[in-house]
């Protein structure tokens, strides 16, 4: 099982960005997907989440309104779209998957068996 994570970089305040995550090993459509960050010296946390099932997501307030998740399990391949960039989103940014759990619970890392490696995305301001 592995999730390669990508499309990390230096982006200037105001900019856009998009985060790939390509899976292998697994069936990647029967699987949950969530975006998690941690930024140096706080907890990993949870930003979006789309669920296996219908499709239906979930936003963090923080991140609401400027960033977009999808998924295409033709490729199995989801992404992050992250608009209007602030300095504040500089972080290591981690796609995870997960089996089985419920939508309620998605926003938790510890919900998610997989994990990518993590993409640096640093905003200037």
């Amino acid at each position: 099982v592995q999730l390669q994570a990508s499309g990390g970089g230096l982006v200037q305040a105001g900019g856009s960005l998009r985060l790939s995550c390509a899976a292998s090993g697994f069936t990647f459509g029967d699987y949950n997907i969530g975006w998690f960050r941690q930024a140096p010296g706080k907890e990993r946390e949870g930003l979006t989440c789309i669920s296996d099932s219908d499709g239906s997501t979930y936003y963090a307030d923080s991140v609401k309104a400027r960033f977009t998740v999808s998924r295409d399990n033709a490729k199995n391949t989801m992404y992050l779209q992250m608009n209007s960039l602030t300095p504040e989103d500089t972080a290591v940014y981690y796609c995870a998957a997960d089996p089985q759990n419920l939508m309620s619970t998605l926003m938790r890392a510890s919900s998610y068996d997989y994990w990518g490696q993590g993409t640096l995305v640093t905003v200037s301001s």
